[in-house]
């Protein structure tokens, strides 16, 4: 697929890990796990990082991706990440006069994704006809409310064996490769009419805390002990 550009949106902003986005993870910064795998692919024309950060900026940069400096009002913790896409975008187009066709949205908290998802989302952005392709993860966990302490299950008289279960898929957030069009005429990365492709747990480990920082340490080191 040609024209689909990489957006690695990374603010300064975080409450949970102060410099999250480029916290040690194995010795590298988390970014640099995004770039990497980026560069890796067969259908991204290039990579582009969009920060507010400096600090971020220089590490972007010293990884091999090209950074787009995003205004303070998009990188509040209320500013929706599609903002910042259509600012890359826009900023691209004004001074480039480069438009993608397809913008797939890599976050820096998602160190176990890996180059061939990405190529493997966008091989079927090109094959469905769909406004974008999103990840998802099954799960046959039981979901319910509760309140006043009680506990009411979402879907009523679910079998009591996990396995019996019908599975569900919450959206991971590992990647979305939305068409342009789309992101520009829903101004979400999901446009109006989504594609789901099935990922396994671990690609789909998303890094808010420092719990999730140990346990995608542990992954990726017994990767290496066996790898593939």
């Amino acid at each position: 697929m040609k024209g689909a550009l990489g957006i690695i949106p990374a603010r300064g902003g975080s409450k949970g890990i102060p410099y999250k986005n480029i916290h040690p993870l194995c010795g590298k910064p988390l970014l640099w796990y995004a770039i990497s795998e980026a560069h890796r692919c067969r259908y991204l024309d290039r990579v582009v990082v969009s920060t507010d950060d400096e600090k971020i900026a220089e590490v972007a940069r010293q990884s091999g991706a090209e950074v787009v400096m995003r205004p303070a009002a998009l990188a509040t913790d209320e500013s929706p990440t599609e903002l910042a896409l259509l600012h890359v975008v826009e900023s691209l187009k004004d001074s480039e006069g480069y438009e993608p066709t397809v913008v797939v949205t890599l976050e820096p908290t998602s160190p176990l994704r890996s180059a061939e998802l990405i190529d493997r989302c966008l091989e079927t952005l090109q094959r469905v006809k769909a406004d974008s392709v999103m990840t998802v993860v099954e799960t046959r966990d039981c979901f319910g409310t509760v309140q006043d302490g009680y506990f009411t299950a979402l879907f009523a008289n679910q079998p009591r064996r996990r396995q019996d279960r019908q599975p569900l898929y919450r959206e991971s957030g590992t990647l979305y490769a939305t068409r342009l069009e789309a992101l520009k005429n829903y101004r979400s990365v999901l446009g109006g009419r989504p594609y789901a492709v099935i990922i396994d747990e671990e690609e789909a480990i998303d890094i808010n805390t420092a719990f999730d920082l140990t346990i995608a340490e542990a992954l990726m080191q017994h990767r290496e002990r066996s790898p593939t």
